[in-house]
């Protein structure tokens, strides 16, 4: 303590050593809560596959494939590099943090960028409550799939169609609050952000319809669309920038996300989320990129079925519109709906995963109508192995959906796609 207190008590500005001793939290002249630069507060994750996959090119690759890979109808077996992150968690001081988290994704479009980044705030609490908040470039906290600072899938490769669409297109920069509150055997977490930067979300969900992937957006990245028929073509631009700003940040009309979790004294939880983006569906800027007036609502629940088997749901409906014609009527009016069952359960060593999803979209505007519409399901099994540092799993993933606005593109609207994945994973 000595030594702190005579760094503490230098004149002037913090002496060098005592700044490289905070870096490196030496016991000299640190906070013992300060972790900046050692080696525990990095995380690395990296993922290597061998992919085969039959079906339509994926959307990734300007086709109209709902998979992260594809193969022009033909099976195709490729190795193929999954998603690099590499996960930076300095402690600030002993209730502030940060998450930082970078990331390499692979596949048949590789492309690097900023994942995450938001500063934290964790207080002291009492048994009963407890406050936490974030501010950053983030997640909402929607996914019962999704976990860790890389935000990677717990029991599978792939996630949901819902988890896919909020991975690619719902990620705000926000400010966020959480209150935990413990009332005898029950417990509760309400949460609630002002959000801004989500302006575009939905453009996907319209011109592709619902998919199911891995791939997720990077900031200042953009997203392909497919190819857009000539009316849409004139005024839309053939690609989305999820993270994109057009009303100046939370100065005007901000939007906002809600969440309420229950667990009562059973082994399940229920979750409630909303989420209203309350952009301007007459905003555009100079690329022909628009804002989306998005909203939806989700209900979910996990309930524990003993012997380590769990049981997850999630079901979303919402709505997005973009543009006005002269009657006042949107261009773009657009319902989407999704919901999937997951069940995991351990046999042995392996933890197996079987999961079951349906999805539609029902466009209802003055330009884009039904011939956009989406419809479709998909049903995935999976088998992981967790070894110390490493984990293997195989998926199998089949999706079956129909668009009639491919047939315009000389495709077949009915599209059937099977996957069949080996990964690698590791995490350091």
């Amino acid at each position: 303590m000595g030594r702190v207190a005579r760094c503490l008590r230098r004149k002037g500005a913090i002496p060098l050593g005592c700044a490289l001793a905070a870096l490196w939290a030496s016991p000299a002249c640190a906070d013992p809560g300060v972790r900046i630069l050692t080696s525990d507060v990095f995380e690395l994750g990296g993922e290597i596959r061998i992919v085969a996959v039959d079906g339509e090119k994926s959307w990734v690759d300007g086709g109209f494939g709902k998979l992260r890979s594809g193969s022009d109808g033909n099976l195709k077996v490729q190795p193929q590099l999954g998603n690099v992150t590499l996960a930076w968690k300095p402690q600030l001081s002993w209730a502030i943090g940060a998450v930082v988290v970078g990331a390499l994704e692979g596949g048949q479009r590789t492309q690097a960028g900023l994942s995450q980044a938001y500063l934290t705030y964790r207080p002291m609490r009492s048994s009963k409550v407890a406050f936490s908040a974030r501010a950053g470039l983030m997640w909402p906290p929607v996914s019962l799939e999704h976990e860790g600072a890389d935000w990677h899938v717990k029991d599978s490769i792939t996630p949901s169609a819902i988890n896919s669409w909020i991975a690619e297109e719902v990620k705000p920069v926000a400010a966020e609050a959480t209150l935990a509150i413990t009332a005898g055997d029950h417990k509760l977490h309400a949460t609630a952000a002002l959000m801004a930067a989500n302006d575009t979300a939905g453009t996907l969900l319209t011109f592709r319809g619902w998919a199911l992937h891995d791939s997720t957006t990077l900031a200042f990245n953009r997203q392909p669309l497919p190819p857009l028929d000539g009316p849409v073509a004139g005024y839309q631009a053939s690609y989305t920038h999820p993270i994109l700003d057009l009303r100046h940040g939370f100065a005007r009309h901000p939007g906002y996300y809600a969440k309420l979790a229950w667990q009562p004294p059973l082994p399940v939880r229920v979750e409630l989320f909303r989420y209203d983006n309350r952009a301007n569906p007459e905003s555009v800027n100079a690329d022909l990129e628009w804002g989306w007036d998005t909203q939806f609502n989700q209900a979910a629940i996990v309930a524990d079925l003993g012997s380590g088997a769990e049981l997850k749901a999630q079901a979303m409906q919402g709505r997005t519109r973009m543009g006005t014609n002269e009657t006042g009527r949107r261009w773009i009016d657009d319902r989407f709906r999704s919901a999937f069952v997951l069940l995991t359960r351990p046999l042995g060593a392996v933890r197996l995963s079987a999961r079951l999803d349906a999805f539609d979209t029902r466009n209802r505007g003055s330009d884009v109508r039904d011939e956009y519409d989406d419809k479709g399901w998909a049903a995935m099994l999976a088998a992981k192995r967790d070894w110390s540092d490493f984990s293997t799993i195989v998926e199998l993933l089949h999706v079956s959906s129909k668009r009639d606005e491919d047939e315009e593109a000389g495709i077949a609207p009915r599209q059937r796609q099977t996957q069949l994945q080996a990964e690698l994973r590791m995490r350091w």
